[in-house]
């Protein structure tokens, strides 16, 4: 653990104020864009919430549709840190780690979402996660905020870069052998290298 960190605020971040969240006027094409602007805010909710989902199910093939093509990542753990550039980079990394061995749950919520213009937003996100790694007996939990970039292209919001750092994590060894009813990604992930 370092006692060097960043400070989690929208400064340290990199997050600036929005276009603000009042009507623009009172003719229709006014409403027409504050109406687009609500539905562009739904759709990167939607987009993030399926990035969880794709994450915890190792759904790859649906994973590559929502990053840029360059995106950015750079994520900071308690014993951890990863920074990766392209779409293929991560995903590669997302599909070894979350494979036949691995038990993810991954919540992200309490979305702080800022429109900058019609092509370009950023939003904050709260995560809780739980992480086993069987082959391992190895147990992460924790939190950590989630700060990202989106770009729309071609009418799709995509998550063009993706940052998180913990607010806590607990790690572990787990004593004994997880007495799982039901593993996902034990049938439907790839296989593990020791």
């Amino acid at each position: 653990m370092t006692d060097t960190r960043k400070v989690l605020d929208k400064a340290g971040m990199g997050i600036t104020d929005g276009l603000p969240l009042e009507t623009s006027g009172a003719d229709l094409e006014s409403l027409r864009r504050d109406i687009q602007r609500l539905m562009d805010m739904e759709a990167i909710r939607q987009l993030k919430h399926a990035y969880f989902r794709c994450v915890d199910t190792a759904n790859l093939e649906e994973m590559a549709t929502l990053f840029h093509d360059d995106v950015l990542v750079h994520f900071k753990g308690g014993n951890y840190e990863w920074k990766l550039t392209g779409k293929q980079e991560y995903l590669d990394s997302i599909g070894s780690a979350f494979n036949k061995q691995a038990v993810g749950q991954h919540n992200g919520h309490h979305p702080e979402i800022q429109m900058l213009s019609d092509t370009e937003a950023t939003g904050i996100w709260y995560l809780t996660d739980n992480m086993w790694v069987l082959n391992h007996n190895f147990f992460t939990t924790g939190s950590a905020l989630y700060w990202d970039r989106y770009e729309k292209v071609d009418g799709r919001w995509l998550i063009r870069e993706t940052r998180y750092e913990r607010i806590y994590e607990i790690n572990r060894m787990m004593e004994e052998e997880l007495p799982l009813s039901s593993h996902y990604l034990g049938v439907h992930g790839a296989d593990a290298s020791a």
